[in-house]
């Protein structure tokens, strides 16, 4: 099934990618297509740091790549995320396509509640999503399944970016976003299942909720070709998620820094 429906997305990739036209009315702003300010495509490595498991308040740190790049105007990856726009307006200030998102998951014995639970595995994300550019600001949603197979679950999420400063050599990008995730991703994340208790973790199946994200995301130019790009964001858990046995702090903050060069 997966196989069939990754075939799909491929396909419909292709296909519309040979059939759209190229329009000369592009008004895009390139600085908040993404979080992340771009003006050029963007290849590097960085440093992520993040919490160790779900609700944990102690962090693990991950060697990244970093792109942010497009191809074409149609196909783009966005650190994470990769996808494709299938359809635009005119002056391609809204844009629908389709993307995919790889989400982590972790070592159960990497965190104080979480020993001798089962690990959370590492999965993809993809669905539809959709991009509205206008004066006041950029406005993304995202309807994300679950096609790796970890939690079988669905996300819903709502961005808006905005330019807080657009120098020549410093940008920097503000961002405030809320995901809906299901009851199957939450309770897959941060349920506790009845192979999992301990005289300090009871069983726990979480239902759906709703986070709030707020981050920054700069790039600064070392020169014409390289950039130093970094960012920070805060997420506020849900309830459903907060009240896990597994959580220790529902404030959940990543931070990243990397350098990438143009070519």
């Amino acid at each position: 099934m997966k196989n069939t429906v990754i075939f799909s997305v491929v396909s419909l990739f292709t296909i519309f990618t040979l059939v759209s036209p190229v329009y000369a009315n592009d008004k895009i702003d390139r600085d908040t297509e993404t979080p992340i300010p771009r003006s050029k495509n963007l290849y590097g490595i960085g440093i992520g740091v993040l919490p160790k498991t779900s609700g944990s308040d102690e962090f693990r740190v991950l060697v990244l790549p970093i792109i942010n790049a497009n191809y074409g105007d149609r196909f783009y990856i966005n650190a994470l995320q990769a996808g494709v726009w299938l359809l635009d307006s005119d002056d391609k200030r809204l844009r629908f396509g389709v993307a995919t998102q790889a989400r982590f998951g972790w070592d159960a014995d990497d965190g104080k509640l979480t020993r001798g639970m089962n690990d959370r595995d590492f999965t993809l994300d993809l669905g539809p999503t959709v991009r509205w550019q206008t004066d006041y600001g950029t406005f993304n949603a995202q309807w994300g399944f679950d096609v790796g197979g970890a939690s079988h679950g669905q996300t819903v999420e709502l961005q808006y970016i905005k330019n807080l400063i657009r120098g020549n050599t410093f940008k920097l990008n503000g961002s405030i976003g809320v995901t809906w995730n299901n009851r199957k991703f939450n309770d897959y994340y941060f349920g506790v299942g009845a192979n999992e208790t301990s005289p300090s973790r009871p069983a726990y199946s979480a239902g759906s909720g709703t986070e709030f994200k707020v981050g920054v995301n700069g790039s600064y130019a070392v020169d014409n070709d390289s950039f130093v790009l970094f960012g920070t964001s805060v997420t506020r858990l849900s309830d459903e998620q907060a009240n896990s046995p597994i959580v220790e702090t529902r404030m959940q903050p990543f931070v990243y820094l990397g350098y990438s060069i143009s070519f």
